[in-house]
């Protein structure tokens, strides 16, 4: 499993401060969600794709 993989590094991730306290929910999903969550439709957002594509020249 890909170590990124995670709700909090996806582009459908939005966390709001609301009354004081965090919330963390999938925008296309509609689901609150925890930053550690994974799930299948998971889009990963432009600066992990470079660090994914950094770790990968570091395998070869």
């Amino acid at each position: 499993m890909n170590r990124y993989h995670c709700c909090a590094t996806c582009v459908h991730f939005v966390a709001e401060r609301k009354d004081g306290k965090m919330s963390y929910y999938c925008k296309r999903l509609g689901y609150e969600t925890k930053t550690h969550y994974q799930f299948n439709c998971w889009t990963p957002k432009d600066n992990v794709r470079k660090l994914m594509k950094k770790d990968e020249g570091k395998d070869a």
